[in-house]
């Protein structure tokens, strides 16, 4: 009998379970049992050569009778012809390019099985890159049938597998463990299984390996989705139920609501809080009223306020006693943020300087570029708890940055800060504190149900009065030359009426990569992208010749960064050549227009992010979005799409079904590969939504599953220690 436990060199040979280790790794039967297809092909019946149609799906078994290595015309490579044949007479055409390597097993005269669609190619029947499996030398008739049935059955599945461990070794594997694997006692409970008829978990184990049918096959996917989902939901259930029952420190409003801090700030301020901006601030008031640490997702399209949101938040704070700190991932929006929230306070946060309100508090900037007199005198104010309010980068987690009483925890986007980041910064209060992260990348709802699903969660979507639209536009520079002429003409009106302007690169130019460059496509090789470097001197010299033009990237001193955008943001600068440095927080409202070079390297995201730094004043905003790819690439597609509408959350989707869900998930932050393997965060959000209620349900009656070991066991195992510390941590 194999178990999940069984260490695979009980079940394969030596050399395999090492190939299996070492390549996928592959340890134990449970292992490979959960190493599911990624899909499944149907070959089709084993056809003969003689009866080949176009377009038709074959397997074919033929023997290799011709073999040629041939340079391509159109570019550059090799093509790999091999003519192959079946005794009749007739033979057929595998084409494969820049895959020299498979001429060493393709040999003349060898046996196998070819599968893959027929097309015509100059008058001649060929397969393009076909599926094939080699026959053994000394293999029988009845051997050969055997492998058919096995190549060429209805549904063959096609697992993720590596080039010393092809597919249908995994294949041959999985049929040889079947033979003596002992299921697990099912972790699901009777009821959960029975009001959602789902069927049992060695049924689902069998069947998503080999499917006896089509609605098998459905049955067993569903079932095992529902493990994951389940799995994650019950972990954020119970990180939410702690978290609700952990201890902390209310921090409530003033009993004269008319009196402290964030009375009188919201008395001064020159406009009417949005409707969305007061029913939020109500959400966070009422948490921070609570002896117990908030944990509150503050999502806000690009413009719509959060950061004002948040200062209500830390003033609430302060006014009850308490310290907060807010924790930006750039030493530029760090800076951003101290100046646009020293302009909103005023006199309130310049306690004991002369233009001071005595009533006030003191707002201090932490960064790394402190000069040490300057940093002495902020440690010295956090300390001594004079300064109510700090802004700070990756600088406040050293060691040495110590807070007299620190009630709350504001992190601004808070995807670029890791959990040990985030959780160093809490560590620094004697009690947990309250934490308010933000992000104006908008998640999707089954991403926040299943990455932020322990966190409460906000919204902003409505924009402030009197901020402009942002209209934009596809430069398709191969088709249509002529329109990038025109949107450097366009620059040039802009500024002549007075505003500025943005064109955004993709890389520094200091090397083949940088800190600032976004991932590429998986395209075909092309040119590398437009680096600042490059563009900003075509710009001085040709096309917007006389302007002013500044220049700003991550690896430019930080004092450098300071003046260039104290400059630009002065109107001392008309165009600001930049990396994706500029992508959150910089607030410029005189920019007007925005061209994003090669603006197809970028995911939907960060376009959407980018825009956002436009169209923040009066005047209508501009992004231009420059591209050479062709017109019906999936990158152009993404392009229109970000072009058509402005709604962050209808883009978040697009984003999402083009990113891999184990980046979603966390797995790049918790350094684990994800274990949610079928579960699509894209298809199955009514199933996530079921999974969240029982998983809810199930924890309000048995909080630590005590009452449910098989359970609790099953999520340690899809749910592994870093991923669970990932989700507590969020």
């Amino acid at each position: 009998m194999t178990t999940t436990d069984t260490p695979l060199t009980e079940v394969l040979s030596a050399k395999q379970a090492k190939d299996f280790a070492t390549h996928l790794d592959l340890h134990t039967a449970g292992d490979l049992i959960y190493h599911f297809p990624r899909r499944y092909d149907e070959r089709g019946e084993h056809t003969d050569l003689r009866r080949l149609e176009i377009d038709e799906q074959v397997t074919v078994l033929a023997q290799v009778q011709g073999i040629a290595v041939k340079p391509m015309r159109a570019r550059k490579g090799n093509m790999l012809e091999v003519t192959i044949g079946d005794g009749s007479g007739a033979t057929l055409t595998c084409t494969f390019f820049n895959q020299a390597w498979r001429e060493r097993e393709l040999r003349k005269g060898v046996w196998g099985l070819f599968a893959g669609k027929v097309t015509d190619f100059r008058g001649k029947r060929q397969l393009n890159g076909p599926a094939y499996q080699l026959l053994a030398a000394d293999a029988t008739q009845d051997d050969a049938a055997a492998e058919i049935e096995e190549f060429a059955g209805a549904m063959i599945p096609v697992y993720p597998a590596a080039a010393a461990v092809p597919t249908w070794t995994i294949a041959k594997a999985v049929a040889k463990l079947l033979e003596t694997f002992e299921p697990p006692d099912d972790p699901m409970p009777a009821a959960v299984r029975a009001k959602r008829n789902l069927g049992g978990i060695g049924t689902a184990l069998r069947e998503i390996h080999r499917p006896s049918s089509d609605e098998a096959l459905y049955k067993a996917k569903h079932r095992l989705k529902w493990d994951e989902a389940f799995a994650v939901q019950l972990t954020l259930v119970q990180r939410k139920a702690r978290a609700a029952a952990a201890p902390g420190t209310a921090r409530p409003r003033g009993e004269n609501a008319g009196e402290g801090l964030l009375a009188k700030f919201d008395a001064g301020l020159p406009y009417e809080l949005t409707e969305g901006q007061r029913a939020v601030g109500e959400e966070i008031a009422a948490d921070l009223s609570r002896p117990h640490p908030m944990h509150r997702l503050l999502q806000g399209e690009v413009g719509s306020g959060k950061t004002l949101v948040s200062v209500r938040a830390m003033l609430q704070v302060v006014d009850a006693g308490g310290q907060a700190a807010l924790l930006a991932p750039t030493e530029v929006l760090a800076v951003q943020h101290f100046r646009g929230i020293s302009a909103q306070l005023g006199a309130l946060g310049r306690a004991g300087e002369l233009d001071g309100d005595s009533a006030g508090t003191r707002l201090t900037l932490v960064t790394g570029s402190l000069g040490a007199k300057a940093r002495r005198a902020a440690l010295a104010e956090l300390a001594d708890g004079s300064a109510g309010i700090v802004v700070g980068t990756h600088a406040l987690l050293y060691e040495g940055v110590d807070f007299r009483d620190l009630g709350l925890v504001v992190v601004d986007e808070q995807h670029r800060f890791g959990v040990e980041q985030r959780d160093a910064l809490r560590a620094k209060a004697s009690r947990p504190p309250h934490v308010l992260v933000m992000t104006a990348t908008p998640i999707p709802r089954t991403v926040a149900m299943t990455v932020y699903g322990d966190l409460e969660t906000s919204v902003l979507s409505q924009l402030p009065r009197g901020r402009s639209p942002i209209a934009s536009h596809v430069i398709p520079a191969m088709d249509k030359p002529a329109y990038l002429d025109r949107a450097w003409v366009r620059i040039r009106e802009e500024v002549r009426a007075g505003h500025q302007a943005y064109v955004v690169c993709p890389r520094i130019g200091d090397g083949p990569e940088d800190e600032d460059a976004p991932p590429p496509d998986n395209e075909p090789a092309r040119r590398p992208p437009l680096a600042v470097t490059e563009v900003l001197p075509l710009l001085e010299e040709k096309y917007l010749k006389g302007l002013r033009i500044g220049m700003l990237h991550g690896k430019m001193p930080p004092d450098e960064k300071d003046a260039v955008m104290r400059t630009f943001a002065a109107g001392d600068l008309d165009v600001l050549v930049a990396t994706t440095v500029i992508e959150v927080g910089v607030d410029v409202p005189n920019s007007t227009v925005m061209l994003i070079m090669d603006a197809d390297r970028f995911g939907v995201s960060q376009l959407h992010q980018l825009r956002g730094r436009v169209g923040r004043g009066s005047a209508p905003g501009i992004c231009l979005l420059h591209t050479e790819s062709a017109e019906g690439s999936a990158a152009r597609e993404r392009l229109d799409a970000v072009a058509s509408t402005t709604d962050g959350f209808k883009l978040s989707e697009i984003d999402l079904e083009q990113r891999r869900e184990g980046d979603v998930l966390g797995a790049s932050q918790s350094g684990k590969h994800s274990h949610l393997r079928l579960l699509s965060l894209i298809r199955d959000e009514k199933l996530i939504k079921e999974a969240r209620a029982e998983a809810s349900e199930l924890v309000g009656d048995d909080p630590d599953l005590s009452r449910h070991p098989a359970l609790a066991a099953s999520v340690a195992a899809l749910v592994d220690p870093d991923r669970a510390e990932f989700l507590e941590k969020g």
